[in-house]
């Protein structure tokens, strides 16, 4: 009997953790709940990192570019939030984007889907699109002929680099594949509470130009995420999260690239 209950007792403080590990594990839980915390107010107030899922925005920003979003250059909605929660509308120290502004949102038709265009039309202006050429309050926005690109998502499509350029003086460069369905669409006066957005790759991106159960749709204000501000590397196609072997197939050449 006295065997028995010493092998049991034994087996008993076996068995239990000595008081300094556990006091490392609550450290260890501890210094994981403070990051993880931290990241996502990170997350949620200041940055968030996203993936370009398309080639709507080519040749500036192309599939499996890694980019990072700010949230205060416009202030704060709901669509800043993770998953979109039912809050009031509006902006918390609102601040409308700038005609030109590279914008991630929450499409209007499915607030579960993030999607990225260029602001064309603010509210109140005017825009307009003939053969391929946007106007803006009676301005047609200035383009220059660049020569031949490269489209990545459809290599077999002839495309032109056309470089636009805004009021302020600000240029990126669109691509043009040629007459479109898009190339032509009436003067439209943009409400109060909306926006204007277009893709870069013109003949590709159905933004603005399409009502909103096929495109975006005049974009609501409220919709907006943040402006895109920087690409911080590039995957090539293939690479993915659960495939470790992907990891480093970046692209050369596009680390920390400003978003024009």
């Amino acid at each position: 009997m006295t065997q028995t209950s010493d092998t049991l007792n034994t087996e008993s403080l076996a068995g239990s953790a000595p008081p300094s590990t556990v006091a490392e594990i609550i450290d260890i839980a501890r210094t994981v709940a403070v990051a993880l915390a931290a990241a996502v107010a990170i997350q949620t107030v200041a940055f968030q990192p996203f993936t370009i899922p398309s080639a709507s925005m080519e040749p500036g920003l192309i599939v499996g570019d890694y980019l990072v979003v700010s949230k205060f250059a416009y202030g704060w909605s709901r669509a800043s939030l993770p998953f979109n929660p039912p809050l009031p509308s509006g902006r918390l120290f609102e601040h409308l984007p700038k005609r030109g502004d590279v914008v991630v949102f929450r499409r209007p038709s499915n607030p579960q889907e993030t999607w990225i265009k260029r602001v064309i039309g603010l509210p109140g202006d005017t825009v307009s699109v003939s053969g391929g050429v946007v106007t803006v309050n009676g301005r047609a926005l200035p383009q220059r002929a660049l020569g031949p690109g490269v489209d990545l998502d459809q290599p077999g499509r002839p495309v032109e680099q056309v470089e636009e350029r805004q009021a302020d003086g600000r240029a990126y460069v669109t691509f043009d594949g040629g007459p479109g369905a898009g190339d032509d669409r009436p003067a439209e006066v943009v409400p109060q509470g909306q926006l204007f957005v277009m893709g870069d790759n013109r003949d590709n991106s159905l933004d603005s130009r399409w009502s909103g159960d096929v495109g975006v749709g005049l974009l609501p204000v409220g919709n907006v995420v943040g402006r895109a501000e920087v690409v911080v590397a590039s995957w090539n196609p293939g690479a993915a999260l659960w495939k470790p072997w992907t990891w480093f197939n970046l692209r050369p050449g596009r680390f920390a690239q400003s978003i024009r």
